[in-house]
């Protein structure tokens, strides 16, 4: 007899980049209104991630108008969820950041990561050096 689940797990998602917890990423999102379809941007902190493989979600928070909190949970291996962008990461000593749910203002901030980009480095080794 076969796996009944193997049948609806669905292949990972090829937009997809390494996220960690801390993340400002941007989901871009298909939303349907109507007949039309369009995608909506969802910019925010990954507060939590969650299951693995075709189960996968993460919860995204971000801060809309008058400071009200808004969260939304996203199916990775949703065909809704068109890519997923990491604006910055930030320095986390914590699998879920619930505690971000009551800080305000600055007190929500996380410690920027500071990394080099590797691809960036490597362009600058392959600027021609005779441009005079």
């Amino acid at each position: 007899m076969s796996n009944p689940i193997g049948v609806f797990a669905s292949e990972p998602n090829p937009n997809l980049p390494r996220l960690q917890p801390g993340d400002t990423v941007r989901v871009h999102n298909r939303i349907v209104e109507g007949d039309r379809e369009r995608v909506q941007v969802f910019q925010g902190i990954l507060m939590r991630m969650k299951g693995k493989g075709a189960n996968a979600r993460v919860t995204v928070r971000r801060i809309a108008a008058h400071g009200i909190g808004v969260e939304r949970t996203f199916l990775l291996a949703s065909p809704r969820v068109e890519k997923v962008e990491v604006v910055r990461r930030a320095h986390v000593r914590r699998k879920q950041l619930y505690y971000l749910r009551e800080r305000r203002g600055k007190a929500s901030r996380l410690r920027s990561k500071r990394y080099v980009r590797v691809q960036a480095a490597a362009e600058q080794d392959q600027e021609p050096a005779d441009q005079e």
